[in-house]
């Protein structure tokens, strides 16, 4: 935008509207600039100043014209059509984009070079360090799971911070930014932060070295009482209600209010934190806390719920805080739970009670981790029939409030996956040989620092079992139709030629890199890119996430193949119809067996002791007809509903798959 000096006249309105300068030649402005609409305001330094044409309507009706009105402005350029009011103290070295609206603030100043949170270095699940992640504007959860996790590669780490550092300081500047349309009203102190375009600021009480990354499609709101140091805020978050974050990265759609506070901590998209407590955690997306009395320490999450006044230690009270613990994705917690760390907790599990043992369960996933009389007792597989589960499998994709077009975070949202099934193969395994080498007729098993009843191993390994048979039918189900879901007919050479992989990669160790699941030997190749010097940029970084999550299915493909003959004992490159309409039957089974598990279990929440508490002052079958008010019947449920049509379409797409298949 092309600026020009004042001329006279101007100089001489502004003077009467209570302005002064110790230099008049060092303020410029726009085409366009009428000097009504600046009163009373300091202006020192080199100043750029717009036009202001629009009139803004607050809460309530009030308008207000743009324009500045009683502010100290030093080393700042403004934008046309913005309206700068109230400033009790001063604005230093900021640029600042059009149509922004900034009123009764106290300070906003940019001191010394700053890179705006960008470059800090966050000492996530170990508060005395060693796993320190420095967090950058476009920080993905697997950027940071890799960066934190895989220390015994050493020469991958100081590439990747040397990456990191690089953008850092290419965002190093002495003069802060704030974009387009945004609003800052009743904030005490913005120091050093750059703020993007439509975001709102209403009555936070500090907020330093930092960045607020809103834009157009997703703006960030940043409420009353919160505040922020060495922190960076994603896109389409929101930051209220006395908030407190130190040394901390928000992902995209994340949501703090309600005093919640947080240190040294990394929350990726779709994470919640209310009332509680955090430090030194790495929340992968959609972890989630709600309760006053909730404390998570040292702890690497994801897809996780922490119920009320659950906690973890992470020291022993002989080295200090040095020690951590994993709850592997979809991992839950239960209300006054406790674990001692080190411990690991497999995917999509429930931890109750109290846990002191150190235990290891990440092969034994879908488990319930239950305190009985101070043992830790483990209940296998048990989770995989639980309608809680099924609901949260479903619920997370719909929950994702992200509409930024650029996602930092590549979410896989599959509940059963290689990353899990192949957890259930070693469990299977794990539970098979804890009877051979206990005896078969043992009453209690002892595994890990956990104990395992004989029902409970029994019934674990009849539910990874009939799991296997779902993924690894639905592999096959998914490999034999079109792309408009239809099955043609098929010889066997032609299906032999369909279930032919289209890629090598997949077939061996997968991992779960924080939302994103992948074959390792991807991951590896990735590190051994940046370590080479062959990827030397954070958006080519992004670029192999991204593929990996493209390719999931193909690769989810070709780890199915390699393992059908292990499990089934069939060679998938010569299978026959025969064979393969047993599987497919197999699946049949799985998948209604799973689903009226699933039926069953949600009819206890409609037995007769869920209705305890419903019709106040009356007899049954007033408690029966309040219930049906408040929660429905049965029958007419959707989430009741919704799987008995999973049973309908699942047989029929089975016979359909079999119809298709030539004798």
């Amino acid at each position: 935008m092309p600026y020009k000096n004042l001329t006279s006249e101007q100089i001489h309105t502004l003077e009467q509207n209570g302005c002064s300068s110790a230099d008049w030649n060092r303020v410029m402005v726009a085409e366009g600039f009428n000097p009504a609409f600046v009163q009373r305001s300091c202006f020192s330094g080199e100043v750029r100043l717009g036009s202001f044409n629009k009139t803004f309507t607050l809460i309530g009706g009030m308008q207000r014209h743009s324009g500045i009105y009683d502010a100290s402005l030093h080393n700042v350029s403004v934008g046309d059509d913005c309206c700068i009011r109230a400033v009790r103290n001063h604005i230093a070295n900021y640029d600042i984009a059009e149509g922004t609206l900034i009123d009764g603030i106290d300070i906003l100043a940019t001191e010394g070079e700053s890179s705006f949170g960008n470059g800090v270095k966050v000492s996530v699940l170990n508060e005395t360090g060693g796993r320190e992640v420095i967090i950058h504007d476009k920080l993905s959860s697997h950027e940071a799971y890799m960066v934190a996790m895989y220390r015994h590669r050493p020469e991958f780490v100081e590439k990747m911070n040397g990456i990191i550092s690089a953008y850092a300081d290419s965002v190093r500047s002495e003069r802060g930014s704030i974009g387009k349309d945004v609003s800052i009203s009743g904030a005490a102190q913005i120091i050093n932060v750059k703020i993007g375009d439509c975001t709102r600021i209403s009555g936070a009480s500090l907020l330093r070295e930092g960045s607020i990354n809103g834009n157009a499609e997703a703006p960030v709101i940043i409420g009353q009482g919160v505040i922020c140091e060495d922190f960076i805020i994603s896109s389409n978050s929101r930051v209220e209600d006395g908030a407190s974050l130190t040394r901390c990265f928000v992902g995209q759609a994340c949501r703090f209010g309600h005093g919640y506070s947080a240190s040294d901590s990394l929350f990726f998209c779709n994470c919640q934190g209310e009332n509680g407590e955090a430090c030194a955690i790495f929340a992968g997306p959609y972890t989630v806390t709600h309760h006053k009395s909730t404390l998570l320490i040292a702890g690497m999450f994801s897809f996780m719920n922490a119920g009320s006044g659950s906690n973890q230690s992470n020291h022993m009270y002989k080295l200090g805080p040095i020690h951590q613990g994993t709850l592997e994705r979809g991992a839950k917690t239960s209300s006054d739970s406790y674990i001692l760390w080190p411990a690991r907790v497999g995917a999509f599990s429930l931890v109750m009670g109290r846990h002191v043992t150190h235990s290891d369960t990440t092969n034994l996933p879908f488990s319930y981790l239950i305190e009985k009389g101070e043992t830790s007792y483990l209940a296998p597989g048990v989770n995989i029939r639980s309608v809680g589960t099924i609901r949260d499998a479903r619920k997370w994709p719909t929950r994702d409030a992200r509409t930024d077009s650029e996602k930092f975070d590549f979410v896989n949202y599959n509940l059963l996956s290689p990353f899990t099934v192949q957890k259930m193969l070693k469990g299977v395994k794990t539970l098979e040989n804890l009877r051979y080498a206990s005896g078969e007729l043992s009453d209690v098993y002892s595994f890990h620092s956990v104990k395992i009843t004989n029902s409970a191993l029994l019934r674990g390994l009849q539910l990874y079992k009939v799991a296997i048979d779902k993924f690894m039918g639905n592999s096959i189900i998914s490999r034999l139709q079109q792309e408009d879901g239809s099955f043609a007919r098929l010889s066997e050479a032609q299906v032999q030629a369909k279930l032919r992989p289209d890629s090598p990669i997949g077939s061996g160790e997968w991992v779960d890199i924080s939302g994103l699941i992948a074959p390792k030997s991807e991951i590896a190749a990735l590190m051994n890119g940046i370590e080479r010097g062959e990827i030397t940029t954070l958006e080519q970084i992004r670029e192999a996430f991204a593929t990996m999550q493209k390719e999931y299915y193909s690769y989810e493909w070709t780890w199915a193949f390699q393992h059908i003959q292990q499990i089934y004992g069939i060679n998938p490159s010569k299978i026959t119809a025969k064979e393969l309409k047993g599987l497919i039957e197999r699946w049949k089974e799985a998948v209604i067996g799973l689903d009226r598990m699933i039926y069953d279990d949600a009819r206890k929440e409609f037995s007769l002791a869920s209705k305890t508490g419903f019709g106040a002052d009356g007899d049954k079958e007033q408690k029966e007809t309040d219930f049906e008010q408040v929660r429905g019947d049965f029958e007419s449920n959707t989430f009741v509903n919704s799987v008995l049509e999973h049973i309908r379409k699942k047989t029929e797409l089975g016979n359909m798959a079999m119809a298709s298949l030539e004798d």
